[in-house]
């Protein structure tokens, strides 16, 4: 099941995208499951996803994809957790040749990322809006000290992120990026959540960027130094995983290297991230008004 939160004639709502080609689109799940469920956070923190799965079967969607403005799958998460340099490939681009001990970490703000299709913001204080395509864990049930065996149980499904970063203002600080990593609209998730029962976590999850249609990042999450159930025991052992919370997994290293000039995002680019087993996510870079 894909489920995606969006504005449809005016209103703020979430459904299950259905159909193919020119017949997709989405079953609208509040005007069916409200007030017990309002969004797909509820759905998550409920244990409503079955119920969900029910109710969308043999119906007709409400709206075709191009009626609807998608937001993040996900409204309002207690965290979106990012891990930093987790690809093999990339790892050597910083002159590293061990895979770390442990992974990096650093938090995003929800207003940081936009829905699919939705404009991704240059902001005036900069010129250096970068991409970073990566897959992102929804956590589904809650969890402390979670075992790397179990870990996959706790996880509702995957979605896509381009975790935009404004690259100058990552080295404000000695010893952190926050500051390059939340700016307003400066990447975005999506375009839907793909429930984990879809996803065949056996094999690896194959992740593509690109920028104006040529291919900048490609890779697979088998080249991940640290994997998703090895993310998932380490964050669980200092903090409480909850159903909604986003793990953003890391990024693969950009054809070419940093030791080239890099090229900056600027107005009227386009990034897409792709993966076969989840999506599409694809918007537009506008300057800041």
């Amino acid at each position: 099941m894909k489920l995606a939160s969006y504005k449809a004639r005016g209103r703020d709502s979430f459904g299950a995208v259905v159909g193919e080609g020119a017949g997709e689109g989405v079953v609208d799940l509040k005007t069916r499951l409200a007030p017990q469920f309002t969004s797909v956070l509820d759905l998550l923190r409920e244990g409503g996803l079955d119920f969900a799965r029910e109710v969308v079967h043999g119906v007709r969607p409400d709206f075709p994809l191009r009626e609807i403005e998608f937001l993040p799958p996900v409204l309002a998460p207690e965290k979106i957790l990012c891990v930093g340099i987790n690809y093999a490939h990339r790892n050597a681009d910083y002159g590293e040749t061990e895979a770390p001990k442990y992974p990096s970490l650093f938090y995003r703000a929800p207003g940081s990322l936009a829905g699919h299709l939705a404009d991704i913001v240059l902001p005036k204080e900069s010129e250096q809006l970068d991409y970073e395509g990566e897959i992102a864990l929804v956590i589904g049930r809650a969890g402390r000290r979670i075992a790397a065996e179990h870990a996959m149980e706790h996880v509702a499904g995957v979605t896509l992120c381009n975790e935009g970063s404004i690259r100058d203002w990552m080295r404000h600080g000695k010893f952190n990026v926050t500051q390059g990593k939340n700016w307003d609209a400066s990447g975005s998730i999506g375009p839907w959540l793909v429930t984990a029962d879809e996803i065949d976590f056996s094999r690896p999850l194959h992740i593509m960027t690109r920028v104006n249609g040529e291919i900048a990042q490609d890779d697979t999450t088998g080249n991940m130094m640290k994997s998703f159930p090895e993310l998932i025991a380490y964050v669980s052992t200092f903090m409480t995983l909850k159903p909604g919370d986003i793990m953003v997994t890391g990024t693969p290293v950009k054809l070419g290297s940093l030791r080239q000039q890099p090229v900056w995002l600027k107005p009227g680019d386009v990034v897409e991230v792709k993966s076969p087993q989840i999506g599409v996510l694809r918007n537009s870079v506008v300057a800041e008004a």
